[in-house]
């Protein structure tokens, strides 16, 4: 399939600052999304499997990101490669991708990617709406360049009874994208993140594994 053109990179959800060209250019393609850069940044996110779990994902191999305080589940024809969440810029600390042709007939043009990781600072239950849509908003400037993106959802959610918050934009140029990004408050203060992203005109079916891997997250 077509490789998207290698997105910058995207920043923390407390808006880091954005990179500079020279080391947006020096990002490794690889996947369906290229997501993966030079900097390595020593996240301990581990493979893992746990059977009978209920709800979505059940039974299916699980990544259990430490530094991120998240497990969730993998979906049908998506991967984990834990060597190369090493390769991960500092924000992130895991990812899974869709497997070229198991994507329950998504266009071959459609690429998707789940990241997790942990904000740079708290973000209290107050300003959890205020962040995520602040944060989706800025990641979408990185992975959609120059194309506009529209608010489609906001919405307080609960993941494994953390108070949480999802952000929903969707690209309108080009060839289309979504990007899901979710903010929620961890044990002892902690904020962490999943952010969903597909390039392409986003598949009903793919959409629906972004929030089944929502669904199934827990926080350790």
């Amino acid at each position: 399939m077509t490789t998207p053109s290698p997105p910058t990179y995207p920043p923390r959800p407390d808006s880091a600052p954005r990179p500079t060209p020279s080391r947006a250019r020096r990002a490794s393609v690889g996947g369906l999304v290229a997501l993966l850069l030079v900097v390595a940044c020593g996240a301990a996110a581990l493979w893992s499997t746990r059977g009978g779990e209920s709800g979505p994902l059940a039974g299916r191999p699980r990544v259990t990101d430490t530094r991120a305080g998240l497990s969730y589940g993998v979906p049908d024809g998506w991967k984990h490669d834990p060597a190369k969440d090493r390769d991960l810029i500092d924000a992130f600390s895991s990812q899974i991708t869709r497997i070229p042709g198991k994507d329950h007939g998504a266009a071959a043009t459609t690429g998707a990617t789940v990241l997790a990781g942990r904000a740079g600072r708290p973000v209290s239950r107050a300003d959890l709406r205020r962040t995520t849509e602040a944060a989706a908003r800025s990641n979408a400037g990185f992975f959609f360049p120059d194309r506009p993106a529209t608010l489609e959802e906001s919405h307080r959610t609960v993941v494994d009874g953390r108070p949480a918050h999802t952000a929903v934009l969707r690209v309108t140029a080009d060839t289309g994208g979504r990007l899901e990004m979710t903010l929620l408050t961890g044990r002892g203060g902690r904020t962490s993140f999943l952010l969903g992203v597909v390039t392409g005109e986003p598949d009903p079916a793919l959409v629906e594994d972004l929030h089944d891997v929502l669904g199934s997250t827990t926080v350790d």
